[in-house]
């Protein structure tokens, strides 16, 4: 059984009509807990795939809102134990690796995965993913990641985005492009599911 773990309704309004007859939806809810909480559910549930899909923002002046990207990796750049044990941003105790590998398709470019709780125009925002290599930032990926490395189950994942980093404030941005990056979500999804 393959489930999709999406972050809001609007995403899944989008994701609904490519639905298989055994897929399964979880709407999480924003968030690294809500994201990492239904991925778990979804695995307890017999889940042999993670598919997270949905609107996120780029980090790279020269991508555009509205472009597709698969996630190769995905990390968490709020998540930071270098002053007390010397380890690359975004890196658990418990790894050597901030990155956590996801499954791509071949299908649309691939990209780095910057996942946090912050939604901000916040340069700091923008400059910790980078330093990780991350041109995609949510608020979801690298927690399902987590979780699926976790159960030893493959994920898969796609991002349309709704805003860009040097494009002007990017909360504005969202609220201005969002149903841009849906339609892009809606019509990216007719040749990867």
């Amino acid at each position: 059984m393959r489930a999709f773990v999406i972050a809001m309704e609007n995403e899944a309004a989008e994701v609904r009509p490519f639905l298989k007859d055994d897929d399964r939806l979880y709407v999480a809810g924003v968030g690294k807990v809500n994201a990492a909480a239904a991925a778990q559910k979804a695995i307890d549930a017999g889940a042999d795939e993670i598919i997270n899909c949905g609107v996120a923002g780029g980090l790279d002046p020269a991508m555009e809102v509205g472009e597709a990207y698969e996630i190769s990796q995905a990390v968490e750049y709020d998540f930071d134990l270098t002053l007390i044990n010397g380890t690359k941003l975004g890196t658990h105790n418990e790894r050597t690796t901030p990155y956590f590998d996801c499954r791509t398709t071949g299908k649309f470019p691939t990209r780095i995965l910057a996942t946090g709780d912050r939604f901000t125009n916040d340069e700091r925002d923008v400059e910790n993913p980078l330093a990780l290599g991350a041109t995609v930032k949510d608020m979801e990926g690298a927690a399902i990641a987590h979780v699926c490395e976790l159960n030893g189950v493959p994920c898969r994942m796609l991002k349309c985005l709704s805003d860009v980093h040097g494009k002007g404030a990017m909360t504005g941005q969202y609220k201005d492009n969002l149903a841009k990056a849906l339609a892009c979500l809606k019509g990216a999804l007719t040749s990867w599911t």
